[in-house]
């Protein structure tokens, strides 16, 4: 399941339009704010801007994290390897063997488990 992992490597991949796009936002933001307001004219666009950057990766990263489980699929390779359930019966029990129709009935009554299987 170890290739069921997000790496660094394929998030930069995906994300590299997502990161130019948040350094032109964050360019833009500097170079708009007025001489003697940088912080102030510039604060909030830049932070809105990482704050979809973040909200963006998250996504890609959760996106590209199903996807990769959803390719790993337990039932596809463990039918292969169990094989065919064939003539065995669902219950668990052998082919051919006999059910009990006993009943279990106490000593001391209905409730009481100390008892012997009647009817067997």
């Amino acid at each position: 399941m170890d290739d069921a992992k997000v790496t660094a490597e394929e998030l930069e991949r995906m994300m590299a339009g997502d990161v130019h796009r948040l350094a032109e936002a964050v360019a833009e933001a500097m170079n708009a704010a007025r001489a003697g307001r940088i912080i102030a004219d510039s604060e909030e666009p830049v932070r809105d801007a990482h704050a979809e950057f973040r909200q963006r990766v998250y996504e890609q990263a959760v996106s590209l994290l199903q996807r990769k489980q959803e390719a790993f699929s337990p039932s596809a390779a463990g039918a292969e390897e169990q094989g065919d359930a064939g003539d065995e019966p669902s219950d668990g029990q052998r082919a051919g063997a006999r059910l009990s129709a006993g009943v279990l009935v106490g000593r001391d009554g209905p409730g009481d488990s100390s008892g012997h299987v009647v009817g067997d």
